[in-house]
């Protein structure tokens, strides 16, 4: 706790059986607080959890001035009830998932009717009408490929001048993946850190309203008229709070990596026992490294 910020980040992972809530400190990266669970976590559970956590917080007369974690609804009542009016940031990284999750199955959909447009043909070479109809057919499925070649286009947050020829080259004659591909650039514009909170708000209400317009892009963008965006976008008022839950997640990659390298069979009383042995990796983090610092020195020095 010697340098701890204030701004954490939250999250449950799921072993098994077991649920490991995590606090995580999202300004250095070191986890403070953990619990194992033998259950799916309650909103019950996670006010208990907190509790525990303020309790320590308070024993060293230390506040919390942010919270960030990813869009579950088991967060927001227990950050209410444990610690009031704290900033409470949901993770952009998942927000701008889910919306690119739903872009790209847009994308699949556009390929399957261009699909359900190639002309039969019989077997044997094309003459006459048949022909121009295997040529129509040959240009729908290059277009197909092209879609699915340069999927990755639509969701992509800068576009440079080569990639928009080649997303202009293969919209044409579909009018609608241009507009939502608009619509994402204007989303990515919402989490510009030059602007406020208030401000991005502005902006995303213009957004929704001319989302809404438009049938096919409002069914695609549901998340774009969620609550959880607009807490994505606490941040821009504060520049310590963290934008993502990257620090927490980036704990439990870890615990991930160690299930399967370290060890195999797990019960409730090594899980927390390796948690434990993390969290002292991290306590003891700073005098390893100021060790390792001074050894390669005096190796390096004549």
């Amino acid at each position: 706790m010697a340098d701890f910020s204030g701004y954490l980040a939250a999250d449950e992972l799921y072993d098994g059986p077991f649920c490991v809530l995590s606090i995580v400190d999202n300004r250095s990266f070191k986890r403070l607080f953990y619990q194992v669970l033998d259950h799916d976590p309650a909103q019950v559970d996670l006010i208990t959890f907190f509790q525990q956590f303020q309790t320590v917080l308070q024993v060293r007369q230390l506040t919390v001035k942010g919270i960030t974690t990813d869009g579950s609804p088991l967060y927001p009542g227990a950050i209410q009830a444990v610690f009031g009016a704290v900033s409470h940031q949901v993770c952009v990284f998942h927000i701008l998932k889910d919306l690119n999750y739903g872009v790209l199955r847009a994308v699949a959909q556009v390929r399957k009717q261009l699909a359900a447009q190639q002309p039969k043909l019989g077997r044997g070479r094309p003459t006459g009408v048949q022909r121009k109809l295997a040529q129509r057919r040959q240009r729908l499925q290059q277009k197909i490929a092209a879609l699915f070649e340069h999927r990755y286009l639509f969701v992509q947050h800068q576009l440079s001048a080569s990639e928009r020829t080649t997303l202009q080259h293969i919209t044409r004659g579909l009018p609608q993946l241009r507009t939502l591909r608009a619509v994402v650039d204007e989303i990515y514009r919402l989490f510009d850190r030059r602007c406020r909170t208030a401000t991005a708000l502005a902006k995303l209400a213009q957004l929704r309203g001319r989302v809404q317009r438009f049938t096919a892009v409002r069914q695609v963008l549901k998340t774009l008229f969620t609550a959880n965006l607009e807490k994505a976008l606490t941040f821009l008022d504060d520049r310590a709070l963290g934008s993502t839950s990257n620090a927490v997640e980036r704990s439990n990659r870890r615990y991930r990596k160690l299930q399967k390298t370290v060890y195999r069979v797990r019960t409730w009383l090594h899980v927390v026992e390796r948690l434990a042995l993390d969290l002292f990796r991290d306590a003891a983090g700073e005098p390893r490294r100021a060790t390792l610092d001074l050894l390669h020195a005096e190796r390096a020095s004549p």
